[in-house]
């Protein structure tokens, strides 16, 4: 599957974004305040974004809410609804565009969108992409236990299980050569 610039930073945003959920009642919301949505807009490169307030804060928390949805989709079908709601309610008007040294590619929000259309239309039809190629599976959240963070599987095989291998991978990785030892020890 070819994937764009720009679809893949769209990627890489709408995981990151559905990652600042709280995983559990306990943990805090990494979106806490609108310095924090301020910070995220920064590091992320989203353009045409002008000053943010509560209510972008808000709709922001809604939509990540409503992406989370589409990577617990059990299937093509319902991540499909998923995607056609979000981009359907963002307005999107795809439009060519070379800005700040990128070369041309779409936008598919609307210009003067809000923040939160402008990441529902761009990151959701980054997501649509996948459901068009029958890629709907590479939409994961990781399998170690104790985290549910959400990724996109780019391996070539799609055998990718953790958010990052280095941290889930590895911690189970090496809890079950333990146990192995353990057991083989007696």
């Amino acid at each position: 599957m070819l994937i764009t610039h720009d679809t893949r930073c769209a990627l890489d945003t709408v995981v990151d974004l559905v990652n600042t959920a709280p995983e559990d009642g306990a943990a805090p919301d990494a979106l806490p305040d609108v310095a924090a949505l301020e910070d995220f807009v920064q590091n992320h490169d989203i353009s045409d974004v002008g000053t943010l307030s509560e209510f972008d804060l808000s709709a922001v928390r809604k939509i990540r809410g409503r992406f989370a949805a589409v990577f617990a989709a059990p299937d093509a079908r319902a991540a499909a609804g998923l995607i056609n709601e979000l981009v359907a309610a963002a307005g999107t008007t795809p439009r060519l565009t070379d800005h700040d040294g990128y070369d041309w590619h779409v936008h598919y929000f609307a210009p003067g969108a809000s923040v939160a259309d402008h990441l529902a239309a761009d990151c959701g039809m980054a997501l649509a992409f996948f459901v068009v190629a029958g890629e709907q599976e590479r939409l994961r959240r990781c399998e170690a236990p104790d985290c549910r963070r959400a990724f996109v599987d780019l391996s070539r095989n799609r055998s990718r299980r953790y958010c990052d291998s280095r941290t889930c991978g590895n911690r189970l990785h090496v809890a079950a050569y333990r146990a192995r030892r353990k057991e083989a020890a007696g």
